[in-house]
């Protein structure tokens, strides 16, 4: 059952992403990406502070890895999507976080030392296939011909940082519970974001973006980040990144019947293959490379 961890955290994820564009219009990023991080912060405080100041000499040797994982999944990734919605549509961003499995894939190579099984490499290859197909509107040629946008690159960026804060999530293993590190990392991200929002023009609450402010304060910004941390923690981050190929097919349908983006038939193709690289990710657990036999040496000696 552990895959319901980042399978409800990828939905709540999603149904950000309509947030996110609808914050385009009614919020400066700064503001909300400040607003959300700030109202998770105070929701937990009374349930998670008493712990974390008895753990306090914990927090302070891990210190340094927690404001890094602060700065990568509650300031970097957020921010840069929140400034992305201002020029691509709520799909468009569901698709470009697509690209986190293959990111994570890599990442975990090189930091974790991970030997990829043939489920991940044939997983990933056919589901970035699927994302070629949806980036491009079906016509793969056009992307050597037009190139990538400011929004997508900023969703490229956000993407690369939150594979990073995957990996190193499973990489350090912070010695505390959950809900402890998370809110360690909300704090510091509270105060990276300050900056920032002090310099904003505008960063006033009215009755059209407070919905969206809490929305963005408490499922996406404490129920989904500790959901996907215990999914990490249990299936490892480069299998629960696969997850992450959903959100375009979430996305998608949420998008459609809300925002009433109109879905074409590269949509369909490109989500079906997709989610079919999850499947397969999921499913293939072979070892891409079986190890190489005891030397000859070894066996006499055992012998």
């Amino acid at each position: 059952m552990s895959f319901l961890f980042p399978l409800f955290a990828v939905l709540i994820w999603s149904i950000n992403a309509i947030v996110s564009k609808l914050s385009a219009g009614a919020i400066d990023p700064a503001a909300i990406s400040f607003y959300r991080w700030l109202l998770a912060l105070v929701a937990l405080t009374p349930f998670v502070l008493p712990a974390v100041w008895r753990n306090r000499r914990e927090v302070a040797k891990s210190g340094w890895k927690l404001l890094v994982l602060g700065l990568l999944g509650m300031v970097l990734y957020q921010c840069l999507t929140y400034y992305a919605a201002h020029s691509v549509t709520a799909l468009f961003m569901g698709i470009l976080n697509a690209l986190i499995p293959l990111l994570t894939v890599l990442l975990s190579v090189v930091i974790l030392r991970v030997a990829p099984t043939l489920g991940i490499l044939l997983g990933t290859l056919c589901s970035f296939g699927g994302l070629i197909w949806l980036v491009s509107q079906g016509n793969p040629a056009q992307l050597l011909t037009h190139g990538l946008g400011t929004g997508e690159l900023m969703m490229f960026a956000a993407s690369t940082s939150y594979a990073l804060y995957g990996v190193l999530t499973k990489r350090w293993a912070i010695a505390l519970p959950g809900w402890q590190s998370l809110y360690v990392q909300i704090f510091f991200g509270v105060l990276l974001l300050l900056p920032n929002f002090l310099r904003a023009p505008d960063v006033s609450l009215t009755a059209d973006n407070i919905p969206l402010v809490l929305f963005a304060g408490i499922p996406a910004s404490i129920i989904a980040p500790f959901l996907w941390i215990q999914g990490v923690l249990r299936m490892g981050a480069s299998t629960t990144s696969i997850f992450m190929n959903l959100v375009p097919i979430f996305t998608a349908v949420i998008a459609v019947l809300f925002l009433h983006e109109t879905l074409h038939s590269y949509h369909f193709i490109g989500g079906g293959v997709t989610l079919l690289g999850v499947i397969i990710a999921q499913r293939l657990r072979a070892p891409l490379f079986s190890r190489r036999a005891a030397p000859t040496a070894e066996k006499d000696a055992a012998s």
